[in-house]
């Protein structure tokens, strides 16, 4: 039921924002304005985790760090399909900053899955010419297009990188920015891509935020990185040739979505974009406060 309230009290709330605006010649301005933190509260309806150490499927953990709060997996889809409208797909969880709230534009989050293709080898990491490998991911995320469209999502391109790939071998942590928009559109989207290599496939985290985020992404992915581990027996070091098995990619088909370079096939791409219902909350006026009232007293009066 939340998400067909929201679109239609953010419409509400916009146009009597717009209504509210002081004429041209008017000078007398009235402000009208509520505080947005307090509609979010209403709006938001989440169960955060902000503290403790979080089970990342059967082989990895997250400590939440200070300063973020954490979504399960249930809930993560729904952000991602319902709130920010992708394809819907399975997740793991959710990371993000304490103070953000997946309704606001300066939201940005982190999405935790986990793919068990095959123990991933870093041998060809210092021989990927990163220019010949964007142009194959773009060429990949065309020909996803026309799927993308039958399950209701926006055709998209992939703009060029927002930072190049960098492979830590020490620490078999890979990171990387890309930079997307909806075909037709101006607005520039961010999908900052964090690996972490494990014994028999690799933790996926993907940071999905504005390009204007790029700066703080990247400046907590030290933190973020370091509270996000493989548990014993699932680290790379513990990879077992006997008995494991080989992925059919390696670090430079990890970056452009898992091509399986012998097969000529690829699986997902992992393109996740942030998509705010719209219009935006702002200028929020009196009528807006009105209009939280009063679905809050059909709440209170249904129950």
């Amino acid at each position: 039921m939340k998400k067909f309230i929201i679109p239609f009290l953010l419409l509400l709330v916009s146009l009597s924002a717009i209504a509210s605006k002081p004429k041209p010649g008017n000078s007398e301005a009235v402000d009208t304005s509520i505080n947005i933190q307090d509609v979010l509260s209403k709006l938001d309806t989440f169960h955060y985790q902000t503290s403790g150490k979080i089970s990342i499927g059967i082989v990895a953990s997250l400590d939440i760090p200070k300063g973020f709060k954490f979504l399960d997996g249930k809930q993560a889809a729904s952000v991602l399909h319902d709130v920010w409208k992708n394809p819907y797909s399975e997740s793991l969880g959710m990371l993000m900053p304490e103070d953000k709230s997946p309704f606001l534009r300066d939201c940005w989050a982190v999405e935790i899955t986990y793919e068990e293709e095959g123990h991933i080898k870093d041998d060809d990491a210092k021989d990927i010419k990163y220019d010949e490998l964007l142009k194959q991911m773009q060429q990949q995320v065309t020909e996803a297009n026309p799927e993308r469209e039958r399950q209701g999502s926006k055709a998209i391109e992939l703009i060029g990188w927002a930072e190049q790939p960098y492979y830590d071998a020490s620490t078999h942590k890979l990171y990387w920015a890309k930079k997307f928009r909806d075909i037709g559109d101006t607005t520039v989207f961010l999908n900052y891509n964090i690996r972490v290599l494990g014994r028999k496939g690799v933790l996926v985290l993907n940071a999905i935020g504005g390009i204007d985020q790029l700066a703080e992404i990247k400046e907590q992915t030290p933190t973020i990185l370091a509270a996000t581990n493989f548990t014993s027996g699932n680290t790379y070091t513990e990879f077992n040739s006997s008995i494991d098995k080989v992925a059919a990619y390696g670090i430079a088909g990890l970056i452009a979505g898992g091509i399986l370079a012998k097969t000529g096939l690829f699986a997902k791409l992992g393109i996740l974009l942030l998509k705010f219902i719209k219009p935006l909350l702002v200028g929020l006026s009196a009528f807006g406060a009105w209009v939280m009232r009063f679905f809050r007293g059909r709440k209170e009066g249904d129950s």
